[in-house]
């Protein structure tokens, strides 16, 4: 009896033991952010997340942003459709190949492999134009894009509809939020979260039937405080041309605007020397 006492004591330690050490594993995320875990991305528990470090020491990959696609304007926000199929003809020709948010996240926390020469199209605001004129350009030359969308705009003048929006996601084309109406992070209260980025990415869900994962900052206007909230519930979020935080590189992905008056080969020039560093 004494000896099956010891054998019955020997197995809950060896229980107890066990059940200890998996309450002790780090669930933390080794770049400093705490991302979501979605149906998407299964596997990440059992990877290593870059650190911060090691993902501003990697080759930034070139992300053109675009907002609108029209002729007859001459600043900054507008190219024309005639510039915009040269652009992407240009890309296709010099073998660029797009790739989509989810490639670049798991390049950058991940070391996952990506095309020699990839590059990331990415679009702001909603615009109708960029599902009639951008969207078939694009496939025209082998391309897909990356959407972000302010929720307010939808079924108005000008700007996509739900069902424009859906048709991008199943035609292979990404899907990101740039807020519900504009209004920049660094003004966000509590409830403005709610409003601003949870909300909407719940609707933008329900009308792509995918995961919604990343973003871009209204006005490309960021700070630390907002970049720590957003991982929260972005993968990825997307800056201008402007300096990252080097703690939360992952919420300060940079981006290149094409303006008005770019040639093909002057775009790619500006690709060159805006992503040539880390």
């Amino acid at each position: 009896m004494k000896y099956f006492s010891l054998i019955a004591l020997g197995f809950c330690l060896f229980v107890s033991c066990n059940n200890g050490s998996g309450n002790n594993n780090d669930t933390g995320d080794s770049a400093g952010i705490a991302p979501k875990t979605t149906a998407t991305d299964t596997t990440t528990s059992a990877r290593t997340m870059n650190t911060p470090e090691q993902i501003m020491a990697k080759t930034q990959v070139p992300v053109l942003c675009y907002h609108r696609i029209a002729d007859g304007r001459k600043d900054e926000y507008t190219v024309s459709p005639a510039a915009f199929e040269a652009q992407m003809k240009i890309l296709k020709d010099s073998g660029y190949t797009s790739i989509s948010p989810d490639q670049l996240y798991n390049y950058l926390a991940y070391n996952e492999s990506i095309p020699e020469k990839p590059v990331l199209i990415t679009f702001d605001d909603s615009r109708v134009e960029h599902s009639a004129i951008a969207a078939p350009v694009m496939e025209k030359y082998g391309h897909r894009g990356t959407f972000f969308i302010m929720t307010i705009t939808y079924n108005k003048k000008n700007y996509m509809t739900k069902d424009q929006i859906a048709d991008l996601a199943k035609r292979g084309h990404n899907v990101g939020l740039h807020s519900w109406d504009h209004h920049m992070v660094t003004k966000y209260n509590d409830s403005d979260w709610v409003k601003q980025v949870a909300d909407p990415q719940k609707g933008l869900q329900e009308i792509t039937g995918k995961p919604v994962e990343y973003w871009a900052y209204p006005y490309g206007i960021n700070d630390h405080k907002a970049a720590v909230e957003l991982a929260k519930y972005m993968k990825l979020s997307f800056i201008l041309s402007t300096k990252r935080d080097s703690t939360m590189p992952l919420q300060m992905v940079r981006r290149m605007i094409v303006p008005y008056g770019w040639t093909p080969q002057g775009m790619l020039k500006a690709m060159h020397s805006t992503f040539k560093s880390s």
